[in-house]
């Protein structure tokens, strides 16, 4: 191997100037002890869709959370660090502001606050317990444009950040941190601007610096020019693994080939074999296959996974359907449970429709679609066993029904629009672009966004991504992650028919 090439020569020469860097600038630079202090800085103000300038007045393309975002709202999207950039560490008892069980107030002048996600340091997960509210106070609080936020302590150079949906006004407003700290200070870090008085350095510590500059100018053109096709910014190179929901997977899969597609260098599989599976599988794996695998649930995961953490991707919905010769199109709630007990109705021409005698074609246990349809239809009442293994003859004689299991949703779907008299359930638009077969209304309630996202249609549930703890910022999993809900995977989901948990169609069916 060549040592000796033109970017390992610059790279370290360059090394040898970070080091001196550091030394001279701390015995030059004229800087005065901090104490305890606490800093806040804006990572990030802009406008959700369209075009516009960021903080600097650089004209960019601004973030799109979804097509369908209406434009009165002026929403946008706020990104606030929180930290300790002081020499100490500051303790709850350390914020003295009357209010005994909030430390710090954020006001955003001229914008109504709508959602807000905290995001904490990779090495200080345990802060989150802080923003929980006990026994009706405490915690963090949201009214109007402010936010108030608990005495969260934060040892040196902890921090945690604040990621706000925010609507009217316009980007840019004011947005101020307050409190008080015994001894110590709230103050806004940023870059100097030309109204700021600089520091002093002397001339050796501004020539060191500058032959930094360069050499750095030199390294970043060097791999310019040798690499054109370098990975996107925001892109993580890795491997990811996905597992769990069938229903979800055709919107999963699309997610994974765009951000493969935008990140050349990264690797994403998605193994759909059913909710339960997929959740297991991540609480049963080793520490290094877990930290690089999301499981995908049709709604929320057993409560003895509790080292799982979630993230609410989107709204999901899902069908009754049946084959096109039972010319039934809406089914009660009560005569959908007494078709699903096995006894009470066995042919069609009970609630009306042709002589035929009935076939339920079901999930196998892995399958969250069908806990789904037990907690939300048949008022948590299991499915009758399984009597045939083809769905087509009863396994024994004495079987009332046919009833048979199947593992994957297209399974299901592809059988009831093949066997006459068969009824049976998956996802909405895996249903809907099928033939062979129609969807019911239930209740007279058919499946739309108003009704999916209002929570009137009773056969939805809210879309989980888990993962082993808080995956660290710098992973795959967590680009990922917020490529799916934040980034441009929305307009993904929104083609498949899931409004998106950080959309304002899906915002509120999503909320705890």
């Amino acid at each position: 191997m060549n040592w000796f090439t033109p970017e390992n020569i610059v790279a370290m020469v360059t090394a040898v100037f970070g080091l001196v860097v550091p030394t001279v600038g701390a015995i030059y630079q004229r800087r005065s002890p901090r104490g305890k202090r606490i800093g806040y800085r804006v990572q990030m103000d802009t406008a959700i869709g369209g075009e516009g300038r960021d903080r600097q007045g650089t004209r960019r393309r601004l973030v799109r959370l979804t097509t369908k975002l209406p434009r009165t709202t002026n929403a946008s999207l706020v990104l606030l660090r929180i930290e300790n950039d002081g020499t100490g560490a500051i303790a709850e008892h350390d914020y003295t502001n009357p209010d005994k069980n909030h430390g710090l107030t954020v006001e955003f002048a001229g914008r109504t606050v709508e959602e807000v996600d905290v995001i904490p340091d990779p090495k200080a997960t345990h802060l989150l317990r802080h923003f929980a509210p006990g026994n009706g106070s405490g915690g963090m609080q949201v009214n109007g444009n402010t936010i108030r936020l608990p005495r969260v302590p934060l040892n040196e150079e902890r921090y945690f950040k604040l990621l706000v949906l925010l609507s009217g006004g316009h980007v840019g407003s004011e947005i101020d941190v307050t409190g008080d700290i015994q001894g110590g200070e709230i103050k806004r870090t940023r870059s100097m601007s030309v109204d700021d008085k600089p520091r002093s350095f002397s001339k050796a510590a501004l020539g060191v610096m500058g032959a930094l500059a360069a050499g750095l100018v030199a390294l970043a053109s060097i791999i310019i020019f040798r690499q054109p096709d370098s990975t996107p910014m925001g892109c993580v190179t890795g491997d990811l693994k996905v597992v769990g929901s069938t229903a979800f997977a055709p919107a999963m899969e699309q997610l994974a080939d765009q951000y493969m597609r935008d990140c050349p260098n990264s690797e994403i599989r998605v193994e759909a074999r059913g909710s339960t599976e997929g959740v297991r599988e991540l609480a049963n794996a080793d520490m290094d296959s877990s930290s690089a695998m999301i499981a995908l649930s049709d709604g929320p995961k057993p409560v003895s996974y509790s080292e799982l953490r979630e993230r609410r991707v989107a709204v999901v919905a899902f069908a009754l359907v049946v084959n096109d010769r039972v010319n039934i199109k809406d089914l009660t709630i009560e005569q959908i449970r007494a078709i699903f007990t096995g006894r009470d109705i066995i042919n069609w021409k009970q609630v009306g429709g042709p002589d035929l005698p009935i076939r339920l074609i079901s999930r196998d246990a892995n399958s969250g679609t069908r806990d789904l349809f037990r907690r939300r239809i048949l008022e948590g009442q299991g499915e009758p066993a399984f009597t045939s293994r083809d769905c087509v003859n009863k396994d024994s004689k004495q079987d009332t029904i046919i009833r048979c299991e199947l593992s994957r949703t297209s399974e299901v779907l592809k059988t009831v629009a093949r066997l006459p008299g068969a009824i049976g359930y998956g996802e909405l638009v895996a249903a809907d672009n099928s033939t062979g077969l129609h969807t019911l209304e239930i209740g007279g309630q058919a499946p739309s966004i108003e009704t999916i996202s209002a929570d009137t249609y009773p056969f939805t549930d809210i879309e989980y991504a888990y993962t082993s703890g808080v995956p660290a910022s710098e992973s795959l999993a967590f680009s990922f992650l917020n490529f799916m809900t934040v980034g441009a995977g929305q307009s993904i989901l929104s083609s498949y028919g899931h409004p998106s948990c950080y959309s304002p169609e899906g915002m509120k069916r999503c909320q705890p």
